[in-house]
């Protein structure tokens, strides 16, 4: 699949770029603004919903205390039960795992559901060198895919999209007419892919949540097309990122409770799907081997930092449908699997050593809409300054550091205070003049958001 946003471009370049998209920002527009609707409204209907959002904030942070341990009796117990669980570091050892079990078990058709590690990890584009045919059976992946575009959300991947561009994609698909209604467009994604899970040697899942008391996982999905790709093929590979686990079923229910409210809007997904091992003996469906693959990919080395928290995520997306960034610009602008204010924070930890994952801090009003509506309270804005802080420590020149500090020195005593407010009263003109400079450069920039006195 190719990439159009992989162009080593500057996160305000790639803005501009979508500022420019009208079609792309009244899509993005219509989808954000009905999904915080719903959400609202959702959790509305709870009456203890800040009870539940503390208690999921506190489940999550004892999770990363215990998660040594809890990985440990999870993995324990689904090996008891016939899975096997494989560890990878990273994206090349997490890809030669799935490539590894695919060929072994002769997968020359795999049915996929929505994952966003496999996206993280860019397995099909992995899986497709090795001869393989991967279908995404997600209906807004699978647009994606037909695009040949990596997801634009982390719940809705086509939502900046609307009915008529699906249509054309649709209609190239097989070279057949689909209308652009919404029922059509339905109904032609689920005859093709239907022949796909039938197909399908290797089905391959990502995992919401690991059950640690029982060895289970938990696939939270709208279209039953995660339960396809985890009982019909007789293998099926999960991916799954080594915080996403809790202790027991209890943990797990408030989870649920919050994850489809914030994500969609919905009390609870239409297919919840809880898989504790392959299949038994006496069992008619199921997966003849079940493989689960725990990513690390530089989530441990957040692990008991000032950064920790953003490792709580549930990834229901709601930072992203309340941020005006993200409201404006969409996913791709951010060129990284994990967009919106979520994105911001978990793309320069989990590649702290791309230059371009750094300034995706900056694209924050630092409003705290995402603090606000994030279910398990991660504290988004403040998480983006503390990377603004951090990376401006890590950047700035001597001379930058040394002006700074003259700066703060100055400006620290009453007297040296008050005698550059007057320098700068006095100063006013030369400011109006400014209105007239060239616009170009930082100076230029600077004056464009701002309107001088």
């Amino acid at each position: 699949m190719s990439n159009p946003t992989a162009t080593p471009v500057s996160f305000g370049r790639r803005a501009d770029r979508a500022l420019a998209d009208e079609r792309m920002r009244a899509a993005i527009a219509r989808g954000t603004g009905l999904m915080v609707q719903r959400r609202h409204e959702a959790v509305a209907e709870l009456v203890n919903a800040d009870e539940l959002r503390d208690a999921a904030s506190a489940i999550r942070a004892a999770t990363l205390q215990r998660l040594p341990e809890l990985l440990e009796q999870w993995s324990d117990n689904l090996g008891a039960l016939g899975g096997q669980v494989h560890w990878a570091t990273d994206a090349d050892e997490a890809t030669a795992i799935v490539a590894g079990i695919v060929r072994r078990r002769g997968g020359k058709v795999i049915a996929k559901g929505k994952s966003m590690i496999s996206e993280e990890i860019h397995l099909n584009e992995v899986l497709e060198r090795a001869g393989a045919e991967v279908v995404e059976t997600d209906l807004g992946e699978f647009i994606q895919q037909l695009a040949g575009e990596p997801p634009s959300h982390i719940v809705a991947p086509a939502m900046h999209k609307d009915r008529f561009e699906v249509a054309d994609l649709l209609s190239a698909d097989r070279g057949a007419p689909v209308s652009p209604e919404i029922d059509d467009e339905a109904a032609y994604a689920r005859r093709r892919l239907r022949q796909a899970f039938l197909d399908a040697g290797v089905g391959i899942t990502g995992v919401n949540f690991a059950v640690a008391s029982t060895g289970s996982i938990c696939l939270v999905e709208n279209e039953g097309n995660g339960r396809m790709c985890s009982s019909l093929p007789p293998t099926h590979i999960a991916l799954m990122g080594l915080e996403r686990i809790v202790a027991d079923f209890a943990e797990l229910d408030v989870m649920l409770n919050l994850l489809a409210r914030s994500a969609t809007g919905q009390a609870l997904t239409v297919y919840t799907n809880i898989v504790t091992g392959p299949r038994r003996g006496d069992e008619i469906d199921g997966p003849e081997e079940l493989h689960v693959v725990v990513l690390d990919g530089g989530r441990s080395a957040a692990l008991d930092t000032r950064f920790s928290p953003a490792l709580h995520c549930i990834r229901c997306g709601a930072c992203l449908n309340v941020c005006p960034v993200y409201r404006q610009v969409g996913g791709h602008a951010y060129d990284s699997v994990y967009s919106g204010p979520i994105g911001a924070v978990l793309t320069p930890l989990l590649k702290p050593d791309d230059p371009a994952a750094r300034e995706l801090s900056e694209a924050s009003s630092l409003c705290g809409a995402c603090t606000e509506i994030c279910p398990v309270r991660i504290p988004l804005h403040d998480l983006l300054l503390h990377l603004r802080h951090r990376d401006a420590r890590e950047d700035a020149s001597r001379l930058r550091r040394a002006g700074f500090w003259l700066w703060s020195q100055a400006w620290s005593r009453r007297w040296i205070f008050r005698a550059m407010v007057l320098v700068a009263r006095a100063g006013l003109p030369l400011l109006r003049r400014m209105r007239h400079l060239p616009d170009v450069g930082w100076l230029g920039a600077w004056r464009r958001g701002r309107e001088l006195p």
